[in-house]
């Protein structure tokens, strides 16, 4: 594998984006990875819903509601990983964005999750209108939580036993970076 290249996505890269994705949630909790999304280990494919927020999110501007950008790490036509940033849904929350990530399971380990956090990252830092990432992660994604703070990602919270994943309990941890403030 060469070092892949990070660039943003269009709406026409979608069609290739989502089988990735697909395959790339075929991971959650098998292999010896954690559970990295709150769906069963047996849920195969997109979660319903999901395709249309990103479609709709992707062709939204920045100024308005529901708003998402995607950055793709591609080595030539093939996606090794994506991060995006998406507008929260409460309007009084504008200053912050959620973040959402992953890389495929050949290129995990490499530095590719930081390089993708670093692109995210310094888009949002160019944005005035942001002064805060925001993401969740499940407590026993243990690879996840520490790459976001080696990137300074601060624990805001944790809600223990949140969730009901094929009969085991699980929490979710709440971190943020501040972009513009100091903690």
């Amino acid at each position: 594998m060469t070092t892949p290249i990070i660039r943003p996505a269009s709406e026409a890269d979608l069609s290739a984006f989502f089988p990735y994705l697909a395959d790339q949630l075929s991971d959650n909790g098998q292999h010896g990875n954690p559970l990295f999304q709150p769906m069963s280990r047996s849920q195969r494919g997109v979660p319903p819903g999901r395709i249309e927020t990103f479609t709709r999110g992707v062709a939204t501007p920045l100024t308005q509601p529901g708003w998402r950008r995607l950055w793709l790490a591609l080595d030539g036509d093939d996606i090794h990983g994506h991060i995006d940033l998406r507008a929260r849904p409460e309007p009084e929350a504008a200053h912050r964005c959620f973040l959402g990530m992953g890389v495929h399971r050949d290129a995990r380990r490499l530095g590719l999750g930081m390089a993708l956090l670093e692109m995210a990252i310094d888009w949002a830092t160019a944005n005035p209108a942001l002064d805060w990432i925001d993401l969740e992660v499940l407590s026993v994604n243990a690879p996840a939580r520490a790459l976001y703070r080696k990137r300074g990602f601060i624990q805001t919270g944790e809600i223990v036993d949140l969730l009901r994943i094929d009969g085991e309990r699980h929490g979710y941890v709440s971190m943020s970076l501040p972009l513009r403030w100091t903690l």
